[in-house]
């Protein structure tokens, strides 16, 4: 049975770890902005989740500077710009826009006003990811929306799309890397907002083109962070990571959402799958012992140490899947 226990052990006193040392947190690993971010996503949609969700908002709010800046790693107490990145902040976004919408109005207000003070930087934003997390986060967070923003940013992402995008090749860049997933949700996002066909094209075209890449053994075949997959080139199966399953367990279920087509529910849950051994080598990452995941599945197996990105990404995904379960059985009853 799944459970929280790693997840759990993960958090401090001031937030959640970075790394394992196999199913042993390593406090030398410090705390990052986007785990904690992820850590928020996760406890606010737990019944008693208010306590941690109120721990990693405070971090969150540690990590940003009066101008609105963030700062991404804490080690040994001290704040590291040697990992910032605009995707960490983009995620970090996302946890705040969901945040502000949630019942603990304590929780609520600190999340607006830490999204607030950040928003005017992201039209400087230029990685396509942090750029698709924002416009999620704009998508979704009724109490924040900026359609300005939210138009400047889906035009250079749809832009980029087109510029690149040819007869075999329907993407955003020359290459596919890490967390492909979010740029076709961010696309289904917008139209859900703006109704603008364009986007909603483009969403579902470059998901779809994804989709055939990854799922074409049958089970979910994560892109390789060993070169990643070039245009023209072969795509290296390894290593594979368990946030990348996430990433397309949720653009899958965003166009299941907004097409109402059972084929993208079925891909979800095949994502969820691959963490239990529908994958490639038909090995589970959850470790039913820690309640944690294995960081990746490699060439030869997997990586033991268990993380908090992998097993967030765990946790996330089960908490869509069994969510979408729960509407479905809701909706069943409605008609019967």
């Amino acid at each position: 049975m799944l459970t929280y226990q790693h997840f759990l052990s993960l958090t401090d006193e001031t937030g959640i770890l970075q790394f394992s040392q196999l199913n042993k947190p390593d406090p030398n690993s410090g705390h990052t902005l986007d785990d904690n971010a992820r850590a928020l996503m996760l406890a606010l949609s737990m019944d008693d989740g208010r306590d941690l969700a109120m721990k990693y908002v405070s971090f969150m709010e540690s990590c940003q500077q009066e101008d609105g800046s963030w700062s991404n790693l804490l080690l040994h107490g001290r704040y590291s710009s040697i990992i910032n990145s605009e995707d960490s902040i983009g995620r970090a976004l996302l946890a705040c826009s969901l945040g502000s919408m949630c019942k603990w109005e304590d929780i609520s207000t600190r999340c607006r006003e830490m999204f607030q003070k950040y928003l005017p930087r992201v039209v400087n934003f230029s990685s396509p990811r942090a750029i698709s997390y924002t416009l999620i986060a704009l998508a979704k967070g009724d109490a924040i929306k900026k359609v300005y923003t939210m138009n400047t940013m889906a035009e250079y992402l749809l832009n980029l799309y087109q510029v690149r995008r040819s007869t075999d090749w329907h993407w955003f860049e020359d290459y596919m890397t890490y967390c492909n997933g979010i740029l076709p949700q961010a696309m289904i996002s917008v139209y859900e907002i703006t109704g603008d066909k364009r986007y909603l094209k483009a969403g579902l075209e470059s998901l779809n083109f994804l989709n055939d890449i990854l799922f074409r053994d049958g089970f979910l075949n994560i892109v390789g962070n060993q070169g990643w997959y070039q245009k023209g080139q072969v795509i290296p199966l390894f290593d594979q990571q368990p946030v990348d399953a996430a990433s397309i367990a949720f653009a899958c279920y965003e166009a299941y959402n907004m097409t109402a087509k059972s084929e993208y529910l079925e891909l979800a849950r095949k994502a969820r799958a691959w963490y239990y051994g529908d994958n490639i080598h038909q090995v589970s990452l959850y470790d039913e012992r820690s309640g944690g995941c294995y960081d990746a599945l490699t060439r030869t197996g997997v990586n033991l140490n268990q993380g908090a990105e992998a097993v967030l990404s765990l946790l996330l995904t089960e908490q869509l899947i069994m969510s979408s379960a729960a509407s479905s059985e809701t909706a069943a009853g409605k008609s019967s």
